[in-house]
C-alpha cells in the first residue's frame, strides 16, 4: 500500500485578485494533485495566511492591487514559515526582466496566463517532489 498516497495531502496557497482565476487554479490543483487549497484575494490576506500557516507551495499573481505580488514575494521570503516554500508565479506579466527579478527574489517558476493545466501541474509536482523525498526519509 503506497503510504504517501494515504498520508500526503499537499497544502497550497493560491493568491490572485481575480476570483474566477483563483477558483480555476483551485480546481486544477484539487483535481490534479488532490491538494488542499487556501485562497487569498489580496496581498494583505495572503501575507496573514503565509505568516500563520506553512504551505507546500504558493501560486502567486504579480498584478495584485495594494503592495503587489512582487513585494508580497519579498515579504514571504523575508520572515515567514514559508521562507523556503516553492513559489510559482502565475501572471499575465510577459516581461522577461520582471520574470528574472521574481526568480532572483526567490520565485521557483513562472507560468503565463492563460495557464496550461498540464504544464502547471507538472511544475507544482516538480516543486513538491524534493519535500516529499526529505520528509519520507
Amino acid at each position: 500500500m503506497p503510504a504517501d498516497e494515504v498520508t500526503t495531502r499537499h497544502r497550497v496557497l493560491i493568491v490572485d485578485d481575480d476570483e474566477s482565476m483563483r477558483l480555476l487554479l483551485a480546481r486544477t490543483l484539487t483535481e490534479g494533485l488532490k491538494a488542499e487549497v487556501q485562497l487569498a484575494g489580496t496581498c494583505e490576506q495572503a501575507l496573514r495566511l503565509a505568516e500563520t500557516y506553512a504551505y507546500d507551495a504558493i501560486l502567486l499573481d504579480l498584478l495584485m492591487p495594494g503592495t503587489g505580488g512582487y513585494r508580497l514575494l519579498l515579504e514571504i521570503r523575508r520572515s515567514t514559515p514559508n521562507a523556503a516554500t516553492p513559489v510559482i508565479i502565475v501572471s499575465q506579466v510577459n516581461d522577461q526582466e520582471a520574470i528574472d527579478s521574481c526568480l532572483a527574489a526567490g520565485a521557483n517558476a513562472c507560468h503565463l496566463k492563460p495557464v496550461k493545466r498540464a504544464e502547471l501541474l507538472e511544475t507544482v509536482k516538480g516543486q513538491l517532489a524534493p519535500r516529499r523525498k526529505t520528509s519520507a526519509g
